[in-house]
């Protein structure tokens, strides 16, 4: 095929046993968290260039699973959104409620934030629109409505929609998503005692380091503004977990175990680092540690170079454009 889905289906396939039991709700959400991908997007994630009748084509195929139809379904709702057949959107995402009436809005929310970020960002808030429609107020769209604000700088509606998601919020897994990206909206605010304490709420529940490590790492960053010891801080939590696997040596190099061109080699060298575009997050916080140290020279040329690596729909992205204007 001329584009690529499996990024998407390989992070929603745990979804399908929890399609018919609800008891299972909170595992699946589990496994979809945002703030638990590290650094990287869902890879691999359709564009726009995708056309609407190879989706009709591969939809009308009866072999496909429930979970693979509904992810094709969320994108080709973007897609008919886009072109203006809005009442065919519609269907697509009542027809996504029929198939996986447990978890189809965790589906939602995960491909349309990916969607905008190849531009239209318009057509993926319409999307999430319908979906809240059938299902108002439920946190998993407000948190990707939020989002794609977030994608077009709208910081402050994009804070205003996660404290509406926080509210809403029914599990751990909801909550967690919700502070993590609340805690990005007040870290592009300027409000980075908040942003610590969200990164911070975002934490709960986390058992392993692959899922710590992303909240720990921005919980740094904000911290690097207020009174507390970042450092210390980080310390205190990894104590002496391994670090070796992507992005750990990032926590590394934070530490003072790594220099600033030893964590560059990693991030070119490290198999996962270099799928998922590790240059960006290491150029970001090889900025925060110069602006930890007062090297707000070394900091500016880091985080436009952060500007260069990393995709404009990215967190860090966000981050280093942010700081930019604060120097």
């Amino acid at each position: 095929m001329a584009w690529k889905t499996r990024g998407i289906l390989g992070a929603l396939i745990v979804l399908v046993a929890a399609a018919g039991d609800s008891a299972a709700q909170d595992n699946s959400d589990r496994a979809w968290d945002p703030s638990a991908r590290g650094f990287s997007r869902l890879s691999d994630a359709p564009t726009r260039s995708t056309q609407i009748d190879v989706l009709d084509k591969i939809l009308s195929a009866r072999q496909l699973s429930p979970m693979d139809r509904t992810v094709y379904l969320s994108i080709r709702a973007f897609q008919l959104s886009r072109v203006g057949r809005e009442a065919d959107s519609q269907k697509d995402v009542a027809e996504m409620g029929k198939l996986l009436p447990s978890v189809w809005q965790v589906v939602l929310s995960s491909t349309q934030p990916e969607l905008a970020g190849g531009g239209d960002r318009a057509a993926a808030l319409r999307t999430l629109e319908y979906g809240l429609q059938r299902k108002p107020g439920d946190p998993w769209l407000t948190v990707a409505q939020a989002q794609v604000n977030m994608q077009i700088a709208d910081f402050s509606r994009a804070r205003g929609l996660l404290d509406s998601a926080l509210a809403a919020s029914s599990n751990e897994a909801e909550r967690r998503a919700a502070f993590y990206y609340r805690g990005h909206a007040d870290f592009n605010l300027g409000d980075f005692s908040q942003a610590a304490d969200d990164f911070n709420g975002s934490l709960v529940g986390r058992r392993t380091l692959a899922e710590r490590l992303p909240a720990l790492l921005w919980r740094y960053a904000a911290q690097v503004h207020t009174r507390r010891d970042a450092r210390a801080a980080l310390a205190s939590e990894l104590g002496r977990e391994d670090l070796s696997s992507w992005p750990g040596p990032i926590a590394s190099f934070l530490l003072g175990r790594l220099t600033p061109g030893q964590l560059e080699v990693v991030a070119e060298s490290d198999g996962q680092a270099k799928r998922t575009n590790g240059k960006c997050p290491a150029a970001f916080f090889i900025g925060m540690e110069a602006l930890r140290r007062g090297d707000r020279q070394h900091a500016r040329e880091r985080f436009q170079l952060t500007q260069a690596r990393c995709p404009t729909a990215s967190e860090l992205n966000w981050a280093a454009t942010s700081e930019l204007k604060h120097l």
